[in-house]
C-alpha cells in the first residue's frame, strides 16, 4: 500500500524537479537523511527496521514546502514529525497524528515569518523571484488564472502545484483501493459546499469556490494525506465524517484566521476524532 503511493507521487516529483530543480533535490536529501535516521534511532532501541512507510512520509514533508524552505527548518520539520507524531506512539501503525501535517503544521507556526515568505516564482532551473501565493492573492481579492492553478504553472508549495497529476494520482489511488474514495468525496464537497455559502453571502476573506480549493494544498492534502490509511478511521460511516471534519476545518481557518492555509489544522482535527468516529460507527451498526 505504502509503496502504491510513492508510485502515485512519483510524476508530482517528477513536475516539481522540472519546476525548482536543485531546490527540490537539496531539501530532499535533508528530510530524507534527517527522517530516516530519526526512525533509526528510535526502532533500533527496539530491535525493529526502518518501515517503508517512512520513505512515502519524507516523500510528502518535502513536497509540501516552499521552495525556499531553509534547509535547517526543513531537518527540525521532519524530526518533530518523526519523533513525535509517529516514534514516541510506538513506530508505524501506531500513531494517531499523520507525521508529515505534524511536521508541516510546527514548523509552520514556529517559524511563520520564514514559512510565509519561501514562495517563488516559477524558474524553470533559472534564477527565481520570491512571490505571494495563489491563495494570498485571492485573499486580497485578486484574479488568478484557473489554467494556471490546473496545471501547476505557479507559487505554492513544491507539489501542490499540478491539480492534473493530483487528479490523476487519486483516480490511480482509489483504483487500486489504496486510498478511500468516502474520504476524498467527503473532504472536497464539505470544503466546496461551505466555501461557496461564505462567499455567495459575502464574508469578505472567503475564497471564490472553485479557484480557493484548488489553490493551495487543499487537493494535494485530501488525496494524499487525508487518506492515510493509519490515522484515518475504518469504518465506511465514519470516513464520511471525518472528510466533514477535515474539509469543514480547512476552509474556517482558511477564511476566518490568520493563516491563509488551513489544511493542515483540517488534518490533525481529522485524525483527533478518527478513533471516535470509529467506534460510534460500530455502536450504530450494532
Amino acid at each position: 500500500m505504502m509503496r502504491k503511493v510513492i508510485y502515485s507521487l512519483i510524476p508530482i516529483y517528477l513536475f516539481s524537479f522540472y519546476l525548482y530543480g536543485l531546490d527540490l533535490i537539496r531539501l530532499s536529501i535533508f528530510v530524507f537523511g534527517f527522517g530516516i535516521f530519526t526512525e533509526y534511532i528510535m526502532e533500533r532501541k527496539k530491535k525493529k527496521k526502518v518501515s517503508e512507510a517512512i520513505l512515502v512520509t519524507n516523500l510528502l514533508f518535502v513536497l509540501s514546502l516552499p521552495p525556499k524552505t531553509p534547509l535547517w527548518i526543513a531537518s527540525i520539520g521532519i524530526v518533530f514529525g518523526v519523533l513525535f507524531a509517529k516514534e514516541v506512539y510506538g513506530g508505524f501503525g501506531r500513531n494517531i497524528f499523520n507525521p508529515a501535517i505534524a511536521g508541516r503544521l510546527f514548523i509552520y507556526i514556529a517559524f511563520a515569518g520564514v514559512m510565509t515568505s519561501g514562495w517563488a516564482e516559477l524558474g524553470f532551473f533559472n534564477d527565481v523571484v520570491t512571490t505571494a501565493t495563489p491563495l494570498d492573492l485571492l485573499r486580497n481579492g485578486q484574479n488568478i488564472s484557473l489554467y494556471k492553478l490546473f496545471f501547476g504553472f505557479r507559487a505554492g508549495s513544491m507539489g501542490e502545484g499540478s491539480i492534473l497529476l493530483i487528479l490523476l494520482a487519486a483516480i490511480y489511488l482509489i483504483k487500486t483501493k489504496t486510498a478511500s474514495w468516502r474520504i476524498i468525496t467527503s473532504t472536497f464537497l464539505s470544503g466546496l459546499v461551505l466555501t461557496s455559502i461564505l462567499f455567495f453571502i459575502g464574508i469578505k476573506s472567503a475564497l471564490p469556490p472553485i479557484s480557493g480549493l484548488m489553490s493551495g494544498s487543499f487537493m494535494f492534502v485530501t488525496i494524499f494525506m487525508a487518506t492515510d490509511p493509519i490515522t484515518a478511521p475504518k469504518k465506511a460511516k465514519a470516513q464520511w465524517f471525518y472528510g466533514f471534519i477535515i474539509g469543514i476545518t480547512a476552509v474556517l481557518v482558511r477564511t476566518f484566521s490568520l493563516f491563509s492555509e488551513g489544511t493542515s489544522f483540517g488534518i490533525l482535527m481529522g485524525n483527533t476524532f478518527a478513533s471516535l468516529l470509529d467506534e460510534y460507527a460500530k455502536k450504530v451498526k450494532s
